[in-house]
């Protein structure tokens, strides 16, 4: 990854988190992965606020990295689906373990960040013949 130092250690501390937030545990036999946005979520109304706080916390983070505003705002439209959905009781609970918005945002921020670390493609001019 040629991401600059500071940008790589916020993404790699933005996708830890993501990690343990959606997909930290697999249940055992289904290979389903389940992390604290699934567990705390199961709490009516507190739960899926929480999980909505340490998104605000990655876009906040994303936003310092410098991430362009198309990026920002699906981030923020990943973070609000999972939050009203989330809020809805078993439905939302169900949606929470499948839906993942954690590591959606940091996959997003991984690709706007890559993005502009590449050099920009050089155009060569087309002599006249």
């Amino acid at each position: 990854m040629d991401i600059r130092d500071p940008d790589h250690a916020r993404l790699e501390r933005i996708r830890r988190i993501a990690r343990l937030m959606d997909s930290r545990w697999v249940v055992p036999g289904t290979g389903i992965r389940l992390g604290l946005d699934g567990i705390i979520g199961l709490v009516p109304g507190v739960g899926d606020t929480v999980g909505l706080a340490i998104s605000a916390w990655m876009i906040n983070e994303a936003v310092q990295a410098g991430a362009r505003r198309r990026t920002i705002a699906r981030m923020v439209a990943n973070a609000g689906v999972d939050w009203l959905v989330g809020a809805i009781p078993l439905v939302g609970d169900i949606f929470d373990i499948a839906f993942k918005s954690h590591r959606r945002n940091a996959a997003l921020l991984a690709a706007d960040l890559e993005s502009r670390s590449r050099p920009a493609a050089t155009v060569r001019p087309v002599s006249a013949r």
